[in-house]
This record gives C-alpha cells, sequence and structure tokens, in this order.
C-alpha cells in the first residue's frame, strides 16, 4: 500500500522542485530589470527548463513577476507585523506605520516592478493561483491594521476595517502614482503617514 504512493510522492518533488528552480531563476532577473525587460525564454534558460514547462508554473511574465513578488511581500507582511506588535501602548498611528514600512519599502525596491505588482493584484484575474496568493498576503496585510487599530477604544470593529481598508488605498496610491516614482522611501512614508493621521484623527480622542 505504501509503495503506490511513492509514484505520486515522487511526481510532487520533482514539480516542487521544478517550481523551486523557476523561482530561483526569476528572483535575480526581476531584482536587476523592470518586467518589461525580463523574458519567459531568459527565465526558462537559467532554470534549466524548456518555455513550455514554465509555462505550465507560469503562464505569463506577469505571473513570475507575481511569484517572486509575493515571497517578497509575505516576509515584508511578517516583518511589519513582528515591528508592530512591539510598538504596544504608543497609540494606534505609530503601530501601523511600523506595519507598513517594510510593505512600502518592499513594493519600492525595484519601483517599477512593486507598480507592476500592485496594479496586477489590483485589476489582474482574482482566480489565477499566484494573484490568489498575493491577494490572501493583501488581505493578512489588511486584517493587522484592522487588529492594531481595534486595540484602541475609540475605535469600534467596523469603523476599524473600514480604515484599514483606506488605509491600504493610500498605500497602494502612494506606491504606484507616477509623481512619486523619483521620491525617497522615507518622503513617501512621511506623506504616507500625513495621510493616516488624518485619516484617524476624527476618530481617536486627543491625548
Amino acid at each position: 500500500m505504501g509503495s503506490d504512493h511513492m509514484p505520486i510522492g515522487r511526481r510532487e518533488r520533482a514539480k516542487q522542485d521544478k517550481r523551486e528552480r523557476i523561482m530561483t531563476a526569476a528572483r535575480e532577473p526581476f531584482a536587476e530589470h523592470c518586467v518589461a525587460r525580463v523574458t519567459t525564454q531568459q527565465v526558462a534558460r537559467r532554470a534549466d527548463v524548456v518555455v513550455g514547462t514554465l509555462h505550465l508554473y507560469a503562464s505569463t511574465k506577469a505571473e513570475l513577476l507575481i511569484m517572486v513578488q509575493n515571497e517578497k511581500f509575505a516576509a515584508a507582511v511578517d516583518s511589519g507585523l513582528a515591528a508592530a506588535n512591539a510598538t504596544v501602548g504608543q497609540g494606534a498611528l505609530e503601530p501601523v506605520i511600523a506595519l507598513i514600512r517594510p510593505v512600502v519599502e518592499c513594493v519600492r525596491e525595484h519601483i517599477e516592478n512593486g507598480r507592476t505588482y500592485v496594479r496586477e493584484l489590483v485589476f489582474g484575474d482574482p482566480a489565477e493561483p499566484y494573484r490568489q496568493v498575493g491577494l490572501t498576503l493583501a488581505g493578512r496585510l489588511e486584517d493587522g491594521i484592522t487588529s492594531l487599530l481595534t486595540r484602541n477604544e475609540d475605535i469600534g470593529a467596523a469603523d476599524a476595517a473600514t480604515l484599514a481598508r483606506v488605509i491600504t488605498a493610500i498605500i497602494h496610491i502612494s506606491t504606484t502614482a507616477t509623481v512619486c516614482l523619483h521620491r525617497s522611501d522615507e518622503a513617501v512614508l512621511a506623506d504616507i503617514r500625513d495621510q493616516i493621521h488624518a485619516t484617524l484623527a476624527p476618530h481617536v480622542r486627543a491625548a
């Protein structure tokens, strides 16, 4: 009976190995170049697979980018949540800024690819598997903001959820708007801070 499962295990391991090779092969080109200058042929060659095999794992160049960016986005959300959890007692604004800082830095690490990633998540096919993963990560970010806001006794659960959606919209616009392309991360974060402060001010009593 056990031997019946071994071929399936080998196939799954082979698929996982190819997926990891493709991921590894895609990381460096996307770290160095914008999405327009990376080709699926280039990634396939680096992964030592034929293009047809690569398309079984990521059917478009956009999906390849999403695959790579999801990994970075997940690490940024984890880092932000850990930083935010260390800000207990610092009001409503500072924990949210601690959470979103690594996310903003992640999206802006390679600005054009970060912009493409956000646009793909917002406007792309939500049923595509890698976009589903990215949207789940975006949901974790939004849920994390909601949880932080509900620590404040002035903000109810329903308002916290609505405010979290507004804050994520602020992040999306501020990290993808053309006018912000040549600004530093700190300048963009300062502008985001001001927007979030203005958004939260009506809901939080002055200290």
